[in-house]
Protein backbone atom coordinates (compact mmCIF):
# COMPACT_ATOMS: atom_id res chain seq x y z
CA UNK A 1 0.00 0.00 0.00
CA UNK A 2 1.58 2.96 -0.81
CA UNK A 3 0.23 5.29 1.30
CA UNK A 4 0.37 5.32 5.91
CA UNK A 5 -2.10 7.51 6.53
CA UNK A 6 -5.07 4.61 5.53
CA UNK A 7 -5.99 0.71 6.70
CA UNK A 8 -6.96 -1.91 4.39
CA UNK A 9 -10.77 -2.54 5.21
CA UNK A 10 -11.16 -5.51 3.20
CA UNK A 11 -11.34 -7.06 -0.27
CA UNK A 12 -14.43 -7.13 -2.80
CA UNK A 13 -13.93 -10.63 -3.30
CA UNK A 14 -16.82 -11.62 -6.77
CA UNK A 15 -19.58 -9.61 -8.60
CA UNK A 16 -23.03 -10.05 -6.91
CA UNK A 17 -26.54 -9.37 -8.80
CA UNK A 18 -26.95 -7.82 -12.02
CA UNK A 19 -26.58 -4.19 -10.72
CA UNK A 20 -22.97 -3.90 -10.33
CA UNK A 21 -22.80 -4.88 -7.07
CA UNK A 22 -19.92 -6.83 -5.55
CA UNK A 23 -19.59 -8.97 -2.51
CA UNK A 24 -16.95 -7.65 -0.11
CA UNK A 25 -15.30 -9.52 3.03
CA UNK A 26 -14.61 -6.80 5.57
CA UNK A 27 -10.98 -7.78 7.93
CA UNK A 28 -12.69 -6.29 10.84
CA UNK A 29 -13.48 -7.35 14.50
CA UNK A 30 -17.17 -5.45 14.66
CA UNK A 31 -18.82 -5.20 11.35
CA UNK A 32 -21.66 -3.11 12.99
CA UNK A 33 -19.39 0.30 13.18
CA UNK A 34 -18.85 -0.18 9.05
CA UNK A 35 -22.89 0.06 8.40
CA UNK A 36 -22.57 3.75 7.32
CA UNK A 37 -19.90 3.89 5.27
CA UNK A 38 -20.25 6.59 2.96
CA UNK A 39 -17.15 6.26 0.94
CA UNK A 40 -13.97 3.44 0.29
CA UNK A 41 -10.72 3.92 -1.39
CA UNK A 42 -9.21 2.08 -3.63
CA UNK A 43 -5.54 2.47 -4.80
CA UNK A 44 -5.50 3.38 -8.30
CA UNK A 45 -1.54 3.94 -9.88
CA UNK A 46 0.00 4.66 -6.34
CA UNK A 47 -3.24 7.02 -5.39
CA UNK A 48 -5.58 6.57 -2.90
CA UNK A 49 -9.13 7.51 -5.12
CA UNK A 50 -12.57 7.70 -3.06
CA UNK A 51 -15.92 5.59 -4.42
CA UNK A 52 -18.92 6.31 -2.87
CA UNK A 53 -20.98 3.78 -1.52
CA UNK A 54 -24.65 3.86 -2.71
CA UNK A 55 -25.71 0.67 -0.51
CA UNK A 56 -23.98 -1.47 1.97
CA UNK A 57 -25.89 -4.87 2.82
CA UNK A 58 -24.33 -6.80 5.90
CA UNK A 59 -24.75 -10.62 5.36
CA UNK A 60 -22.99 -12.27 8.29
CA UNK A 61 -19.11 -13.73 8.85
CA UNK A 62 -17.53 -10.14 8.14
CA UNK A 63 -19.48 -10.58 4.57
CA UNK A 64 -20.96 -7.51 2.93
CA UNK A 65 -22.93 -6.97 -0.28
CA UNK A 66 -21.78 -3.42 -1.40
CA UNK A 67 -22.53 -1.34 -4.11
CA UNK A 68 -20.36 1.24 -5.62
CA UNK A 69 -21.25 4.52 -7.37
CA UNK A 70 -19.76 4.41 -10.58
CA UNK A 71 -19.50 0.56 -10.58
CA UNK A 72 -22.11 -1.50 -13.24
CA UNK A 73 -22.51 -4.62 -14.61
CA UNK A 74 -20.52 -3.47 -17.46
CA UNK A 75 -17.30 -2.43 -15.52
CA UNK A 76 -18.23 -4.96 -12.11
CA UNK A 77 -15.40 -7.64 -13.04
CA UNK A 78 -12.30 -4.85 -12.99
CA UNK A 79 -13.05 -4.65 -9.56
CA UNK A 80 -12.84 -8.28 -8.17
CA UNK A 81 -10.13 -8.97 -5.83
CA UNK A 82 -9.78 -5.27 -5.26
CA UNK A 83 -8.51 -3.96 -1.74
CA UNK A 84 -10.36 -1.21 0.22
CA UNK A 85 -8.92 1.06 2.19
CA UNK A 86 -10.24 3.39 4.76
CA UNK A 87 -8.18 6.70 6.52
CA UNK A 88 -6.94 5.87 9.62
CA UNK A 89 -9.08 8.94 11.38
CA UNK A 90 -12.10 6.02 11.63
CA UNK A 91 -9.90 3.78 13.84
CA UNK A 92 -11.89 4.02 17.17
CA UNK A 93 -9.30 5.11 19.92
CA UNK A 94 -7.88 2.40 21.40
CA UNK A 95 -6.50 2.51 25.22
CA UNK A 96 -4.64 0.33 28.20
CA UNK A 97 -2.68 -2.36 26.58
CA UNK A 98 -4.50 -2.42 23.48
CA UNK A 99 -2.65 -0.64 20.24
CA UNK A 100 -2.67 -0.46 16.52
CA UNK A 101 0.61 -1.57 15.10
CA UNK A 102 1.20 1.84 12.85
CA UNK A 103 0.69 4.06 16.38
CA UNK A 104 3.07 2.39 18.29
CA UNK A 105 6.00 2.38 15.46
CA UNK A 106 8.55 4.55 17.16
CA UNK A 107 8.25 3.59 20.74
CA UNK A 108 11.23 2.44 22.32
CA UNK A 109 10.51 -1.13 23.53
CA UNK A 110 12.05 -1.95 27.50
CA UNK A 111 12.04 -5.32 28.44
CA UNK A 112 10.58 -5.94 32.45
CA UNK A 113 14.49 -7.97 32.61
CA UNK A 114 16.98 -6.69 30.47
CA UNK A 115 15.81 -2.49 30.09
CA UNK A 116 16.05 -0.71 26.90
CA UNK A 117 16.59 -3.55 23.92
CA UNK A 118 15.62 -0.94 21.13
CA UNK A 119 12.55 0.84 19.07
CA UNK A 120 10.00 -0.61 17.45
CA UNK A 121 10.56 0.33 13.63
CA UNK A 122 7.33 -2.40 12.06
CA UNK A 123 5.67 -5.54 12.30
CA UNK A 124 5.32 -8.74 10.53
CA UNK A 125 1.91 -10.33 10.32
CA UNK A 126 1.36 -13.82 10.24
CA UNK A 127 -0.97 -15.90 10.84
CA UNK A 128 -2.16 -15.18 14.21
CA UNK A 129 1.28 -14.73 15.22
CA UNK A 130 2.05 -11.03 14.69
CA UNK A 131 5.92 -10.06 15.62
CA UNK A 132 7.47 -6.96 16.32
CA UNK A 133 10.32 -5.82 14.70
CA UNK A 134 12.58 -3.84 17.21
CA UNK A 135 15.73 -2.15 16.32
CA UNK A 136 18.60 -2.56 18.68
CA UNK A 137 21.83 -0.66 16.77
CA UNK A 138 21.20 -2.17 13.88
CA UNK A 139 20.40 -5.48 14.66
CA UNK A 140 16.90 -6.65 14.33
CA UNK A 141 15.21 -8.28 17.45
CA UNK A 142 11.51 -10.15 16.51
CA UNK A 143 8.77 -10.15 19.60
CA UNK A 144 5.51 -11.38 19.16
CA UNK A 145 2.99 -8.75 19.57
CA UNK A 146 0.29 -10.20 21.64
CA UNK A 147 -0.38 -9.27 25.12
CA UNK A 148 1.36 -11.96 26.64
CA UNK A 149 4.39 -10.53 25.63
CA UNK A 150 3.95 -6.70 25.19
CA UNK A 151 2.52 -5.74 28.90
CA UNK A 152 2.36 -2.35 28.99
CA UNK A 153 1.62 0.60 26.62
CA UNK A 154 2.93 3.98 27.54
CA UNK A 155 1.81 6.53 24.81
CA UNK A 156 2.04 9.46 26.76
CA UNK A 157 6.41 8.94 26.61
CA UNK A 158 6.30 6.69 23.69
CA UNK A 159 6.97 3.10 25.44
CA UNK A 160 6.71 -0.45 25.10
CA UNK A 161 7.35 -2.61 28.05
CA UNK A 162 7.89 -6.34 26.82
CA UNK A 163 8.47 -9.05 29.01
CA UNK A 164 10.40 -11.57 26.90
CA UNK A 165 11.05 -15.41 27.20
CA UNK A 166 14.61 -16.07 28.36
CA UNK A 167 17.03 -16.37 26.26
CA UNK A 168 14.90 -14.96 23.15
CA UNK A 169 16.95 -11.50 23.08
CA UNK A 170 20.20 -12.94 23.29
CA UNK A 171 19.43 -15.13 20.36
CA UNK A 172 19.13 -12.32 18.27
CA UNK A 173 22.41 -10.50 19.77
CA UNK A 174 24.87 -13.18 19.80
CA UNK A 175 25.16 -13.11 23.20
Amino acid sequence: MADKNFYYLGTLTKPFGLKGELCAFFDVDDCERYLDLDAVFIETDGEMLPFMVENLQYRGNNQFVVKLQDVDINNVREFVQTELYLPLDRLPKLSGNRFYFHEVIGFKVIDNRLGEIGTCKDFMELANNPLMQVDHDGAEILIPASQQFVTTVDRENKVLYVDTPDGLVDLYLNR
